[in-house]
């Protein structure tokens, strides 16, 4: 910017001492010695008209002389003016493309950055030359973006955990709530004391509360949750059989065995699977189970079984899907998530599940995916 500054003096300083020296030339006058040498010749001329004329052309020389004088220098001055001028207008033109290279046009970009970062866009760097007039700005900005970012990054991760973290925690809650209002439930059919049973009512009531809330609470943690966290790793067939157990807090679960094999899976979601199935069959059979299970190629299938009334056909497609419910279940409360999830948490198993009505009510087959067999143990393709 400093060298435009001093071109621009130089100019003007050249066009005011251009225009002083053109004024200061000297325009021709009449001589008057010739003058004098003109007027003596004429008085010797005996004609008067002659001297006259004499006199006339030798002032009209003079005068047109003094003329083209003028000329030149009023031609030398618009010319000069002229460059000047142009001079003035390229200058300019400079300055102002110099200044919307370097000022203007980094300045938009930064204004245009300061904008992207209020709305949250945190992932576009500011691209600029270093060497300009912000140059020094540049890397400070950048490195505001990238520690917003990793700010960001980190507490929505921090979120995320927190957020599985509770609907982990209220779907496992669940099972307890579920297991101490059926043992409350017991308790009032055996109990014959009024007032015994009007304080296991008020309890009942309380757990049933209780379910309501977590419920909730689980629904509206889940509509966040972009998916929830599923580990899987290899476990022994044995653990299957645990988890089935600790489901059945009710007992309705008929003796079974299981292969003895390694399969891939979550111990965690595959107990809320579990959890989920047998929890809809006591909600909505209220019968029996009976678990059927065995190996087909890289899978091992189990069968939980109950003999209630099954859906309709044409629901067993949708049951699966989040918050649908059957048209048997509007008596019962319910979000239509049990299904939804446990399916999910199978798909992320490398698994499978897949609800199906059978001649006498309904079940849901469950795929483990196998990783190892072993061999002293009878684990043909043949159900147990």
């Amino acid at each position: 910017m400093k060298k435009f500054w001093a071109v621009i003096l130089v100019i003007a300083v050249l066009s005011c001492v251009a225009i002083i020296l053109a004024f200061r030339t000297d325009m021709p006058t009449p001589d008057a010695v010739e003058i004098h040498y003109i007027v003596n010749t004429a008085m010797e001329n005996e004609s008067a008209r002659e001297a006259a004329i004499m006199q006339t052309e030798f002032l009209i020389n003079v005068f047109e002389d003094m003329d083209n004088a003028r000329r030149n220098r009023d031609n030398a001055l618009q010319i000069l003016l002229f460059l000047i001028l142009s001079s003035f207008v390229i200058v300019s033109i400079s300055i102002y493309l110099y200044c919307e290279k370097n000022i203007l046009s980094p300045f938009r970009k930064i204004q245009n950055f300061a904008n992207r970062i209020a709305v949250g866009n945190l992932d576009v760097p500011l691209e600029m030359d270093k060497n300009n007039i912000f140059g020094a700005f540049t890397e400070s900005f950048d490195l505001m973006r990238e520690e917003l970012r990793t700010a960001k990054e980190n507490e929505s991760k921090a979120n995320k955990s927190k957020k599985e973290l509770i609907a982990s925690l209220v779907h496992d809650i669940n099972t307890p709530v579920a297991s101490v209002k059926s043992a409350i439930d017991i308790l009032r059919l055996k109990s014959n004391d009024e007032n015994e049973k009007k304080m296991l009512d008020s309890a009942n009531k309380k757990l049933e509360q209780i379910d309501t809330l977590i419920t909730e609470l689980f629904h509206s943690t889940l509509e966040e949750l972009q998916e929830l966290k599923v580990t899987p790793h290899e476990i022994q067939s044995t653990e299957v059989c645990r988890l089935i157990s600790q489901a059945d807090f009710e007992k309705r679960v008929k003796p079974f065995t299981i292969p003895d094999c390694i399969v891939f899976a979550d111990l965690l979601r595959l107990q809320q699977v579990f959890d989920n199935i047998i929890k809809n069959s006591y909600k909505y059979a209220r019968t029996d189970i009976v678990i059927n299970s065995y190996i087909e190629e890289e899978y091992l299938f189990i069968e939980i079984k109950d003999f209630g009334t099954g859906v309709q056909e044409k629901e067993l497609p949708l049951l699966t899907s989040k918050y649908f419910r059957g048209k048997n279940t509007e008596k019962t409360d319910g979000y239509g998530l049990g299904l939804y999830l446990s399916k999910y948490f199978m798909e992320k198993m490398a698994g499978g599940l897949c609800p199906e009505n059978h001649d006498k009510g309904f079940m849901v087959i469950i795929m483990l995916r196998l990783t190892g067999v072993n061999m002293g143990i009878n684990c043909e393709t043949k159900k147990i």
